[in-house]
């Protein structure tokens, strides 16, 4: 499968993320309401009060880099080859199917982590 390019997605509930109006999205998240994360493009983004608890989110294919994770609990969230490339990510709880090394190669070279078989 070829390697998915961030994107900018015209979905609403991404663009509330996008211009920092996380506590809506949680709101309507919380509500309800549907949304596509994967693939998109969360560069540079503060995300540490973004609403991963319940099901998780897909954000599988992601691009994180430099994004501020601090503290989240994503171990329900989908990150397969989702990119954290020099991500903030102190105090954050990863799914247990991605190996630490993973972690590591995608926060310092921003390589795509992939699932441990």
């Amino acid at each position: 499968m070829p390697e998915e390019k961030p994107r900018l997605s015209a979905d609403p509930m991404y663009l509330l993320i996008r211009e920092g109006r996380v506590e809506e999205f949680n709101r309507r998240k919380n509500a309800g309401e549907k949304f596509e994360l994967r693939g998109c493009n969360f560069r540079g983004l503060d995300l540490r009060e973004l609403d991963v608890g319940g099901g998780g989110l897909d954000l599988s294919n992601a691009y994180l880099r430099q994004a501020d994770l601090r503290g989240l609990n994503l171990a329900k969230c989908r990150l397969e080859g989702a990119s954290l490339h020099a991500a903030h990510v102190s105090g954050v709880l990863f799914p247990v199917e991605l190996e630490p090394e993973e972690i590591e190669m995608s926060v310092r070279i921003g390589t795509r982590m992939r699932y441990r078989p």
